[in-house]
């Protein structure tokens, strides 16, 4: 034990995080801006409600990841919300599974305009490995309408935020690799 505590003591080199590589801080510089594009459109700060409408949670876990101290996506004024009533974006990931079309649907129409849909991620583009699976309606867009989609299997962090980034552009993408 005594050995084993000495080895991580004197050995191991410390564990910090890299400095950002320059699209990092280029994605930064622009994300920076959205606080003040979100106020023009919107009157007010970005707030997205993520559906979960099948997905295998990949996606998710990557959506998670722009909370975390080093996407913090809060500071770019982008906020996730409980209710779909107080959303701006309903950020969708999976393909729809037939129980959750209903409840996609419902969501759709409890968001109040002006409001956009992302697909995040294939699945929820185009089904992804789910296509043809019997308990899967489709992609997204065969049940509400979406406005930008995000595509990868998941899409890193920074895709996604790029992808929240160019809906606050006056010409938004329709898809982004």
């Amino acid at each position: 034990m005594r050995k084993l505590l000495f080895q991580s003591l004197l050995l191991q080199l410390p564990l910090t995080e890299r400095a950002p590589t320059p699209e990092e801080a280029q994605l930064a510089e622009l994300a920076q801006n959205v606080g003040s594009a979100a106020l023009s459109r919107l009157g007010r700060s970005l707030s997205i409600r993520e559906v979960d409408a099948g997905s295998c949670n990949g996606c998710e876990l990557e959506i998670h990841a722009l909370s975390n101290a080093f996407y913090d996506v809060e500071r770019f004024g982008l906020r996730f919300v409980a209710s779909p009533r107080h959303a701006d974006v309903l950020l969708v990931t999976g393909p729809v599974a037939k129980n959750m079309r209903e409840a996609l649907e419902r969501t759709y129409a409890a968001t109040p305009d002006p409001k956009w849909v992302v697909a995040a991620g294939d699945c929820a583009a185009n089904c992804g490995v789910f296509a043809g699976s019997y308990a899967c309606v489709g992609p997204v867009s065969s049940v509400i309408p979406v406005d930008l989609e995000i595509v990868g299997c998941p899409p890193s962090p920074t895709d996604l935020l790029k992808g929240l980034i160019a809906l606050l552009a006056p010409s938004s993408l329709r898809k982004l690799s």
